[in-house]
Order: C-alpha cells, then sequence, then structure tokens
C-alpha cells in the first residue's frame, strides 16, 4: 500500500502533468503548422543534393553519372535521418516567480512551458531529449516528453532553491542545449556556461523570458521594490527618473547575450510573458534546424 506522502505525491503529479502537457501539445501543434521540413545532411536514404567531391570521401559515394557530366567528382548527398541529442533547461528559481499582472504566466510557468512545448516537437521530429542535469539519457518518443513532464514537476517541488544558472556537464560533442531563462545574471558569469559548452563542440541556444514590467518599468511615482533572492528592498522616490537608465542597462544585458552567442555560433531568442509563446518556439525550432544544416554539410 502506497505511503501517504507516495499518493499525495501521485494525486498532485496526476492533476499537474496532464494540464502542463496539453498546454504544450497545444502550442507545439500549433508551430508545427510553421514547419514546412528540414533538410539535413547524413546517413538517411532520401536524396537531398549533389556536391563536389572532398578528400575523405568514399568511391561508392560518387555518382558517376552525375559526374559524368562534367569534368569534376559529385557526391550524392542524403538527408540526415539519425536522430540528435538535445539537453533542455529551465531557469526555476525565485526570481523567475514574478509575474506584474493576474492574467499572465510567471516567468516560471512560461519558461515550463516553452521547454516542454519544444520537447514535444523534438520528440515528434525523432530527436532524443533529456533535461540537463538529470541524469537521464535522451530518450525519443512521447515517452521523452512525459519523462521530461516529470523531472521538471519533481525539481520544482524538492524544497530547494535552485540555481538561476544551469549545471556545467559535460556533454558528447555535436550535442545540442536550450537554456531558458531570463538571463539577468552577470554577463561573465553566462560567459562561463556558454564557453564551458561550446569549448566542447556543443551548440546551444538561449531562450530570454521576460515580464512586461521588467521590460517596460511601467511604475510612477514613490515605489518599493523588492528582490525576490533575498536582495532585500529598495525604495525609488521617482521611477519615472530612472526608466531611462534602466532601459539602457536592460538593453545592454541583452546586446551582452546577443555578443555571446555570436561569437560562438549560437542563438539567443527573446519572449515577453505577455506575448505568445508560439512566435518564440518556431522561432528557436527553426534556428536548430538551420544550425544542424550548416553543421552537418
Amino acid at each position: 500500500m502506497a505511503s501517504p506522502s507516495t499518493l499525495h505525491r501521485s494525486l498532485e503529479l496526476a492533476g499537474t502533468l496532464p494540464a502542463l502537457m496539453v498546454a504544450a501539445d497545444r502550442v507545439a501543434a500549433t508551430v508545427i503548422q510553421g514547419v514546412h521540413g528540414r533538410r539535413r545532411v547524413g546517413q538517411g536514404d532520401a536524396f537531398w543534393q549533389y556536391r563536389p567531391y572532398r578528400d575523405g570521401d568514399s568511391a561508392s559515394q560518387i555518382d558517376w553519372r552525375q559526374s559524368a557530366r562534367s569534368r569534376h567528382l559529385f557526391v550524392r548527398e542524403t538527408e540526415w535521418e539519425a536522430a540528435a541529442s538535445v539537453w533542455l533547461w529551465r531557469d526555476a528559481s525565485p526570481s523567475m516567480q514574478y509575474a506584474s499582472l493576474r492574467n499572465i504566466d510567471t516567468k516560471a510557468v512560461r519558461a515550463e512551458l516553452i521547454t516542454l512545448a519544444l520537447a514535444s516537437l523534438l520528440a515528434d521530429a525523432g530527436e532524443r531529449v533529456t533535461v540537463l542535469g538529470s541524469g537521464m539519457r535522451p530518450t525519443s518518443g512521447r515517452v521523452a516528453v512525459r519523462r521530461i513532464a516529470e523531472t521538471l514537476f519533481d525539481e520544482s517541488r524538492t524544497g530547494k532553491t535552485p540555481p538561476s544558472l544551469p549545471p556545467m556537464l559535460p556533454l558528447p560533442a555535436h550535442g545540442t542545449v536550450v537554456l531558458v531563462s531570463d538571463w539577468l545574471d552577470p554577463l561573465d558569469n553566462i560567459e562561463a556556461v556558454i564557453r564551458h559548452y561550446a569549448s566542447g563542440g556543443v551548440r546551444g541556444h538561449l531562450v530570454q523570458v521576460l515580464d512586461p514590467a521588467e521590460e517596460d518599468l511601467p511604475f510612477d511615482g514613490h515605489v518599493k521594490f523588492e528582490g525576490l533572492e533575498a536582495e532585500g528592498q529598495h525604495t525609488i522616490r521617482r521611477v519615472e527618473g530612472v526608466r531611462q537608465a534602466y532601459g539602457a542597462r536592460l538593453a545592454a544585458q541583452k546586446e551582452g547575450l546577443q555578443r555571446l552567442t555570436r561569437s560562438t555560433d549560437w542563438t539567443v531568442h527573446l519572449h515577453r510573458t505577455d506575448k505568445s509563446p508560439q512566435t518564440v518556439l518556431l522561432s528557436l525550432y527553426l534556428a536548430m534546424a538551420d544550425l544542424r544544416r550548416l553543421t552537418a554539410a
């Protein structure tokens, strides 16, 4: 017979996961309508294109009929059907538990939705996915999406304060990480994470999730701000007087993220919680497809 704590967790899990997975699948289904296939070079059977012969290519790859039409040797390239491995991570630290309006998601909820919807898209495309730091091997299919949902659920209910930056772990070269956060940590700390993975040949994508109030600072007059991660309180007597400086500081943070990702051939995608998640998810999904195609060629 299950213990009361186990039974309570099972009931909580049963009530939460279906709603989360239904929402993620709905977002993924909308996004997939905007995707018109992904072409990747590899060991599949479907012919894609010809390319010039290169040193190291097998003679069996040469298309002699096409080559006979010119003075050059050509190789038949096929569409890649081998699954890739993707490690997903979302920031669940206290600063993500913020929503400035009652009718929008907290940053944490939106980050979780984007992460799980992306897992659904990738799994349906035959990719292997897992949660970064979970210790579980990447797997494919709907069972992988369920495992990711359960892992995210468990991580958010451990009672421990999650870190605001992803763990720096050894991953196989040519793997991919997708890291979802508000990315408001110091740029030096973020750079250390990017450099760690990029130096090992891991491709990566950042998704920055921000609340509209964090972008616009729409407050006026005398306002007391309180940090969600024990930063204490800070009172500003005329918020409108610091709005311009605040906007410049946030713009510098975003530009820093662009610079860091550009130098490593990673990508960064911006998202506000008052906007549809489908837009950023489509942008992210297509960027992943384009990056794989370029690196495989």
